[in-house]
């Protein structure tokens, strides 16, 4: 767990304004736990679920609710045990789980294909070979056939659960997003496109957005809370880093799992 929340106002926010700013909760009774991108790693995803639990217990009785803020798959070498995981926790009642832009993308890809050269790019080589594509096959396959040989590998549960994912979950003060939002749009007016996809807009405004925004989909080193929201995507991946945001009442705290490697981030 992090020692110290870090509170960034690089984008703008003083301390007067930081302080006008409502203290976010939710109901009394419940709690929340929002896992920031996963994509792929499940050994992390699995440390972080034990690391959730045992937190969970040790704050007492709660209706305790789990988020998962999109990004399962992609880049990370085990997408597909990452869905699994996912759809399994999904049968409880209890784990509620966004679509991210990546979930967008291997959607699409299995339409068109130019939307999988984009896919590929971006990390999909990795989740072709989760599902059993060998390397092989893929080094000597042109679009067409990698598209095909996708719709065959994708189970077809596995494509139904990323079409039921969220896009945004309300608790009490907070709102779960992928991304972000757009800032001055109401909730139900916002698109698909920025709560899946939006950056620089939503990282750099410095006013309350009528609820305190969880996000993943920008990676920094730690997660940054900030008075109007709160990313905890911490480059898993690459870093080795999976954190988690656990709020209850008025407060919030965060948990983490760590297999630290030697290798460059990227953004998602």
């Amino acid at each position: 767990m992090f020692n110290k929340l870090r509170s960034i106002f690089s984008n703008g926010v003083n301390d007067a304004d930081a302080a006008a700013m409502p203290v976010a909760r939710v109901p009394k009774g419940q709690r929340v736990y929002a896992v920031g991108d996963i994509h792929g790693r499940l050994d992390l995803f699995e440390q972080l679920l034990q690391r959730i639990e045992e937190d969970d217990a040790r704050r007492g009785p709660a209706d305790t609710t789990l988020i998962l803020l999109g990004d399962l798959v992609d880049r990370g070498p085990e997408s597909r045990g990452v869905v699994d995981r996912a759809m399994q926790l999904a049968q409880t009642g209890k784990v509620r789980v966004l679509a991210g832009n990546h979930e967008e993308m291997l959607l699409t890809s299995m339409e068109s294909d130019e939307a999988l050269r984009h896919f590929l790019r971006h990390g999909g080589k990795e989740t072709l070979f989760s599902y059993g594509l060998p390397p092989e096959e893929y080094s000597r396959s042109i679009l067409p056939e990698l598209r095909e040989r996708m719709n065959a590998l994708v189970p077809a549960e596995h494509v139904a659960f990323f079409r039921a994912m969220e896009d945004r979950i309300a608790i009490g003060d907070y709102l779960f997003v992928h991304a972000g939002v757009r800032p001055e749009v109401p909730v139900d007016q916002q698109t698909t496109s920025d709560l899946r996809w939006i950056r620089r807009e939503f990282l750099d405004h410095a006013q309350w957005h009528g609820h305190m925004i969880v996000h993943g989909h920008t990676i920094t080193d730690e997660p940054e809370a900030l008075p109007n929201r709160i990313g905890i995507d911490t480059g898993a991946y690459a870093s080795g880093r999976l954190t988690a945001l656990g709020v209850e009442a008025g407060e919030y705290w965060f948990v983490s799992a760590a297999i630290i490697p030697d290798t460059p981030q990227t953004e998602g």
